[in-house]
Order: structure tokens, then C-alpha cells, then sequence
């Protein structure tokens, strides 16, 4: 962990890392995959592998507020499909980071975001929206939450960018608003604080980055008001416009950085 970089940023540098927070908060309550931007800040104000690890905690925080916020909404058996495939997402994504540089991994995260993005839309265009998100149970559907799992553990790993990934297996799966946050809060809240002990483990997380997120962190509070006012005003075809608008900035942030 590069401290110095931690403890010698300017007033401007954490007026951006506290925005950045505030649209944790906003993603989490309102257009799950929006932090993608968040993500991005943070790499570009402190240096990309040490973000991950000072963007966690942040993260965490937003997931209790969504949980607190959405809780009766959670589809539990699309959560207990999605598991064990993201824990498989998790350890290879912990694998490639013991050796990818930051380019390496910039460049993978942006091309699955934007490759995402594409079969998601493709498919709304072609097949026939599902009803229910019990579609799951089919073996189509088992084998689709695999594959997204897969790809959500290794995202969020790697660059906390599982949001757009899981964002549009949800929406392919047929969720209505209130479902896709419900579930998605639970879903990232126990990914990401499963999280932890690999991010420590790697020098991601210690002291004085702990003490940074505390200093951050109360930004995520008043992102997830703004983000419960707005998502009572959005409706669903908007609000899935704007899902697969903020992958598809994400992914390209990402490559073009």
C-alpha cells in the first residue's frame, strides 16, 4: 500500500474521492452499476491496485444501506444459484491479481463490461422478456447464472466491478425494479465482505487505508438518500436504460484510461 499517496493527496483530490462516494451511495439505492465511475475516480487519484482495496469498505457501506432499504424485495433462490459460481469468479480473480499489472486488468474488466452490455441488449431485442425471475430454475437459466456468476466474482475481485456484470444478468433474467436492488444489495453486501480477508491478505487493505475509508465514508450516506428520492421517480424502462448506460460509460472508462 503506498501510504504517502494515501496521506499527501490534495483538497481537490478528496473533494473527487468523496464525490465518488456520494455515487456509491446513489448506485447502491437507485442505477446499480453507476459506481463504475466511482471506480474510476479512485484509480485515477490513488494509485489503481491500492483503489480496490480503499473502495471496499466504501462499498460495504453502500451494500448495508441498500440491504436496510430493499431488504423485502431479495429473491433469495436466485441468490443461492448465483453463490457458489461467484466464489469460483472470486478465487480466479484473486489469482489474477497476484500477477496482472493495472493495464491487464483495466483493459479485461472494460472489454466483459462492454461485451455484457452488448448481449444484454441483444438479447432484449431477440427473445422474449421473462416474467418472472424464476426462469432461473430452467436449465438455461442455470447454466446463464453460472456464467454471470463466474464473471461477477472475477469482476468484483479484481476491480469492485461486479455491479455491471451482475446488473445485467438481472435484467436478463426478467427482475422489476424493486426486485433487481433487493436482490443485488444482499448479492453484493456478502460477496464484497467476503471479500475482505482476500483484499488483506494482498496489502490492499490495512491501517491508514481503513483510516481514509472513515474520513469517505459518511459521503455514502446522503448518495443513498438522493438514490432512494430518485429511484421512486424512475420507471422501469428508464430505469434499465440507465443500468445498461452506466456499463457501457463504466467499460469505456475503463479501456480508454
Amino acid at each position: 500500500m503506498d501510504t504517502m499517496t494515501l496521506w499527501h493527496i490534495t483538497g481537490w483530490e478528496f473533494a473527487a474521492l468523496a464525490f465518488a462516494a456520494l455515487l456509491v451511495g446513489f448506485s447502491k439505492t437507485a442505477v446499480s452499476g453507476a459506481n463504475t465511475v466511482s471506480l474510476a475516480v479512485f484509480a485515477a487519484v490513488l494509485p489503481a491496485r491500492a483503489s480496490t482495496g480503499i473502495l471496499l469498505p466504501i462499498l460495504i457501506a453502500g451494500d448495508v444501506l441498500a440491504v436496510l432499504t430493499y431488504r423485502r424485495h431479495a429473491h433469495w433462490p436466485t441468490l443461492w444459484r448465483l453463490f457458489p459460481a461467484v466464489a469460483a469468479g472470486v478465487v480466479l480473480g484473486t489469482v489474477f491479481l497476484v500477477w496482472a499489472d493495472d493495464e491487464i486488468v483495466r483493459t479485461s474488466i472494460g472489454a466483459i463490461l462492454l461485451l455484457m452490455a452488448g448481449v444484454t441488449v441483444w438479447r432484449r431485442r431477440t427473445a422474449e422478456k421473462e416474467a418472472e425471475p424464476d426462469s432461473v430454475a430452467t436449465r438455461a437459466g442455470r447454466v446463464k447464472a453460472r456464467s454471470y456468476g463466474v464473471l461477477g466474482g472475477f469482476t468484483t475481485m479484481v476491480a469492485n466491478a461486479g455491479g455491471p456484470v451482475m446488473s445485467m444478468y438481472l435484467l436478463s433474467a426478467g427482475f422489476r425494479k424493486l426486485g433487481f436492488l433487493g436482490t443485488s444489495a444482499f448479492f453484493f453486501l456478502i460477496v464484497n465482505v467476503s471479500k475482505v480477508p482476500f483484499s488483506a491478505g494482498l496489502g490492499l487493505i490495512d491501517g491508514n487505508s481503513l483510516l481514509l475509508d472513515a474520513a469517505l465514508v459518511i459521503f455514502v450516506v446522503p448518495g443513498a438518500v438522493l438514490g432512494k428520492w430518485a429511484v421512486d421517480r424512475i420507471n422501469q424502462r428508464l430505469f434499465e436504460q440507465l443500468v445498461i448506460a452506466a456499463t457501457v460509460v463504466g467499460g469505456l472508462q475503463l479501456l480508454l484510461r
